[in-house]
């Protein structure tokens, strides 16, 4: 049984990196701008391209601006400003002692802001990022225009009871040699803090979180969730989710709900951010 679990939890391991390393190729463009902003202790490394209302991206665990975001950031910037944010420990931004929870996270997404004086921006958010985009919603509203989450959740329960298992069972020696260790390496401002952000990480994965349904509930700004049908959320928790934000409802008796929910038919969570020209598309169409 044991012999099982590593050898699922290394093939789980196996086809995130692949993807990692396909996506990674996909970044061409230079930032307009860089550096850090001071937040709560830490500075958060920050890259901005394009011109336009500003769309600020939260990258998943373990990975970077380009690692995640690399085939996206091309065509987003064309007709948007667009600040990606490495949040802490993750590529530009130093490891920290500090504790690591969303709140703080959320709260960093807000510092950085202030640093760049946006006042309001849409928000995106992938994996990890999707869940500290759902708190920067409910404790920061009015610097939030429009909310996208990729295969996120708000809530530990929103995901698959295989999926919060196989995070406990994550050990460091899984990620040596491999494109996200080669990937921190290439930017990390110290290489040596590799296995301490990686035991931050799996603590931080293996403490229940809930921002809340009635929070959730109270978010005004409309809200794109795109979720691959077997990414590993639990469906059911999915669309509670899309009804406590107004959705799931008959538009043809009644208004159409201001939030949008994306089902992409045939994909995990890691290939379903590989999908650019469809989640480009939905973008397209929520964001304008």
């Amino acid at each position: 049984m044991k012999k099982r679990k590593i050898q699922f939890l290394t093939s789980m391991l196996m086809v995130v990196i692949t993807f990692v390393a396909a996506g990674a190729n996909g970044q061409q463009l230079k930032p307009l701008s860089s550096g850090y902003a001071p937040a709560n202790g830490i500075k958060v490394y920050y890259e901005v391209y394009g011109k336009g209302e500003p769309i600020i991206l939260l990258h998943g665990a373990f990975y970077t601006i380009g690692m995640n975001w690399g085939q996206l950031i091309p065509e987003l910037s064309k007709t948007r400003k667009v600040i990606a944010i490495e949040m802490q420990g993750h590529g530009h931004t130093p490891f920290s002692e500090r504790k690591l929870d969303i709140t703080t996270l959320a709260s960093d997404v807000e510092k950085v802001m202030d640093y760049l004086k946006i006042d309001r921006a849409d928000v995106a958010g992938y994996s990890m990022g999707g869940s500290v985009a759902y708190q920067f919603a409910v404790q920061s509203p009015k610097r939030l225009r429009k909310l996208v989450i990729i295969s996120s959740t708000y809530k530990t329960k929103g995901w698959l009871p295989e999926v919060n298992g196989a995070f406990k069972n994550f050990k460091p020696e899984l990620f040596d040699n491999t494109p996200l260790k080669a990937g921190y390496d290439a930017v990390a401002p110290d290489k040596t803090k590799w296995r301490k952000f990686l035991r931050q990480m799996f603590d931080f994965s293996h403490v229940p979180f809930n921002v809340g349904d009635a929070r959730i509930a109270k978010i005004a700004a409309p809200v794109l969730i795109i979720s691959g049908d077997n990414d590993g959320l639990d469906k059911i928790e999915l669309m509670k989710t899309y009804q406590l934000l107004g959705g799931g409802v008959s538009a043809d008796l009644g208004p159409m709900p201001k939030s949008q929910l994306a089902i992409v038919p045939a994909q995990g969570h890691v290939s379903l951010m590989m999908q650019t020209p469809t989640i480009l598309n939905y973008l397209a169409n929520f964001l304008k």
